[in-house]
């Protein structure tokens, strides 16, 4: 890049790229800009620039387009993987590529609060800077509401629903409404659904901070769900890489078995995420969700929820008690109770998470298997 060019250009540069690499779409601005300043140097920034958007790159391919020696690539790789901005893992081929990460879903923001995070003026003012670009965020998306959200709900799934394996019961006779809409026949995505069926796929877990629940610690708003912080899971090359940067730990499948039982009896939702949002892939992690803190959920959402669930809550009224449990719980909202005085629930809004029926004190809620695509607008805020 010529010498003539300002500081502050290259980092609107550097911006363009990360923004190009994937994740959530963002609009490159002085927020996103000054969060820059934390995680890329500027003798890093023509490095950055260098990288092919959304695309991986052999040391080979990076040394044509930085024009940096074999040394120096590795030196820059090594310390800005440490940040999260780079993904430094092998192939499929076992060939080592290197990747330009998002600032979040997934990159900078979920790597630099899975870690342990110290209550430092600098991470304070990071937290404070993702804080101000989400209100901003979700300013332009509530602006642009009628032309943006038909867009975005058009999208994959961001995200899948593993339900409490324990409360998926067989041969019960359940019925569903007119009008509501369920594919039966559909085999599943894949044959792992239960989060322990999940977690015996995989030999290699690393166990990271909620990185939700950590932000909102340091901007002090704790969650009001759970004490629980270490319970974020990656998978496979992804589980090496949160490892080998700090990020997480190598667990066992005993461990992680222990963290999921007390994730559940919190209440939290299961989430599996895959690669491109391609839930045909292998999973890449496992999230446990709360209500207060995700980012993803009915209370923070920026953008439409777009969640692939195999299952749908059915509600047995004479046996509901109208107890409001159900409703309590409910993640996403789809819970009610009707005129009646007995628990309902929208099919639209339900993930199929089974919290619900984990914790019905008189059994009336089961799950029902189907595969869907749950669609949930963010509520319009500004007319």
């Amino acid at each position: 890049m010529s010498a003539d060019i300002s500081i502050d250009q290259k980092y609107e540069s550097a911006a363009q790229a990360i923004v190009k690499a994937g994740g959530t779409p963002l609009p490159v601005n002085d927020t996103l800009l000054k969060l820059l300043r934390f995680y890329i140097e500027e003798d890093d920034l023509d490095f950055i620039i260098a990288f092919k958007a959304g695309k991986s790159q052999t040391l080979a391919q990076l040394q044509a387009t930085s024009g940096l020696y074999e040394d120096r690539i590795l030196a820059k790789v090594k310390t800005l993987a440490g940040r999260g901005v780079i993904f430094n893992q092998p192939n499929s081929a076992g060939i080592m590529v290197y990747r330009l990460l998002p600032l979040f879903n997934v990159g900078m923001f979920e790597y630099t609060f899975m870690g342990k995070v110290e209550h430092t003026e600098r991470n304070r003012k990071i937290s404070e800077l993702f804080r101000q670009l989400f209100i901003e965020l979700n300013d332009m998306v509530q602006q642009n509401y009628d032309s943006l959200i038909p867009l975005l709900l058009q999208g994959p799934p961001v995200d899948r629903t593993v339900p409490v394996a324990e409360n998926i019961p067989t041969g019960r006779k359940v019925t569903i409404k007119v009008g509501e809409s369920i594919d039966a026949s559909v085999e599943r995505i894949i044959p792992t659904q239960e989060v322990n069926a999940l977690i015996d796929k995989f030999d290699e877990i690393a166990l990271g901070h909620c990185f939700c629940r950590h932000h909102k610690d340091l901007m002090g708003t704790p969650c009001r769900q759970t004490k629980e912080r270490e319970n974020c899971f990656t998978f496979g090359k992804s589980a090496r890489y949160t490892t080998e940067q700090g990020f997480a730990r190598m667990i066992s499948k005993d461990e992680a078995r222990t963290v999921l039982k007390k994730a559940e009896d919190d209440g939290l939702v299961h989430k599996a995420y895959h690669p491109n949002f391609d839930i045909h892939k292998d999973e890449t992690s496992v999230c446990n969700c709360c209500r207060c803190c995700c980012g993803n959920g009915v209370d923070n959402m920026v953008a439409p929820i777009i969640n692939s669930t195999n299952y749908l809550a059915v509600i047995d009224s004479e046996l509901c008690t109208g107890c409001g449990t159900c409703v309590e719980k409910c993640h996403t909202g789809a819970a009610f109770l009707n005129a009646d005085g007995k628990s309902e629930r929208t099919a639209d809004m339900c993930i199929g998470c089974g919290v619900c029926a984990r914790f019905c004190p008189v059994n009336a809620v089961s799950l029902l298997e189907g595969r869907r695509i749950v669609r949930i607008a963010p509520r319009r805020t500004m007319k």
